[in-house]
C-alpha cells in the first residue's frame, strides 16, 4: 500500500461500502515464510487487511521480517497490533495505537504507549488510536496485559469502558474475546456497545465461523478480526472466504 494513504480514511471509505474483514498473524508463532503463505491465502480469500502482532514471543527483527514479507506477497495495508514498544515496525502501514482499559498495570495502559511515542512519532507509521477491551474468557490477551476480563453476560461494564475510551478522543474500539478463545463476543454485548458509541467498532476473538462473524456484524461490529483459524486451517483461503463473505455480505 502506499505510504502516502491515509489509512483511517481508507478504512471509511470501505467501511461505507460494507463491515470489514482483518486477519491477525502472530510472528511469535509462525515463521517469516509462513507468515508470508497465510497472509497471500488471505489476500485470495478477500480480506481486507492485514494486523501483525501477538501477546508473547514478539521482537523487532521477527516483526519487521514479518511486516516485510507480507508485503511482498501482498498489496493489503498492514496494521500493527502491538504488545510492547520493542516490537513497534517502522515497515508498516499504520499502528493500532492503543491502551488496553481494563488493564490493571500501568504498563499496558501508557507505559509502552510512552516508550514508543517518539518512534511512532518520527517513523510515519499512521497511528490509529484505539480502546482495547478484553472480555471474557481473554485468554493470553488477558494474562499478558493484566487485565480481568470484562463479563460476558452484563454488558454495562463494556459499554463504560466504550465510552471512555471514546471520549479520550480514540477512533476505534476494540471488543476482545482473546486469541483461541473457545466462544466470541456476544451479540448482546456488541449492540449495546455499538448503541453507545459512535467511534469505529472491531471485534476480535474466538470467531471461528461465518455465522460467528454474521453475529458480530449484525449486533453491530465494524470490522471483525480473524486470526487463530489461519493459524489452524489446513486450507486457508477455502475456510477463510465464508467468513469473510459472511462479513461482506451483511
Amino acid at each position: 500500500m502506499p505510504a502516502h494513504v491515509d489509512l483511517h480514511n481508507h478504512l471509511r471509505k470501505l467501511r461505507a461500502e460494507r463491515p470489514l474483514h482483518l486477519t491477525l498473524l502472530d510472528p511469535g508463532k509462525s515463521d517469516t515464510t509462513t507468515i508470508g503463505s497465510m497472509a497471500h491465502s488471505a489476500a485470495q480469500a478477500g480480506t481486507d487487511a492485514i494486523l501483525v502482532g501477538g501477546s508473547t514471543g514478539l521482537s523487532l527483527e521477527r516483526v519487521d521480517a514479518a511486516v516485510l514479507e507480507i508485503k511482498e506477497q501482498t498489496h493489503l495495508p498492514v496494521i500493527l497490533f502491538p504488545t510492547v514498544a520493542l516490537a513497534v515496525s517502522t515497515k508498516a502501514d499504520a499502528i493500532f495505537f492503543m491502551s488496553l482499559l481494563n488493564s490493571s498495570e500501568r504498563r499496558f495502559l501508557v507505559g509502552e504507549q510512552i516508550e514508543s511515542a517518539a518512534t511512532v512519532h518520527r517513523s510515519g507509521l499512521q497511528p490509529l488510536s484505539m480502546a482495547y477491551i478484553i472480555i471474557e474468557p481473554g485468554m493470553a490477551a488477558a494474562r499478558v496485559g493484566k487485565a480481568t476480563p470484562l463479563p460476558r453476560n452484563d454488558p454495562q461494564p463494556a459499554v463504560a469502558h466504550a465510552m471512555a475510551g471514546e471520549l479520550f478522543g480514540m477512533r476505534y474500539i476494540y471488543l476482545e474475546a482473546g486469541s483461541g478463545a473457545n466462544a466470541p463476543v456476544p451479540p448482546t454485548l456488541i449492540a449495546a456497545v455499538r448503541d453507545a458509541i459512535r467511534a469505529t467498532l472491531i471485534v476480535g476473538g474466538g470467531i471461528r465461523t461465518a455465522d460467528a462473524a454474521a453475529a458480530a456484524v449484525g449486533a453491530g461490529a465494524d470490522l471483525v478480526v480473524t486470526g487463530t483459524v489461519v493459524e489452524r486451517a489446513s486450507m486457508i483461503k477455502e475456510e477463510l472466504q465464508p467468513i469473510i463473505g459472511a462479513v461482506h455480505a451483511y
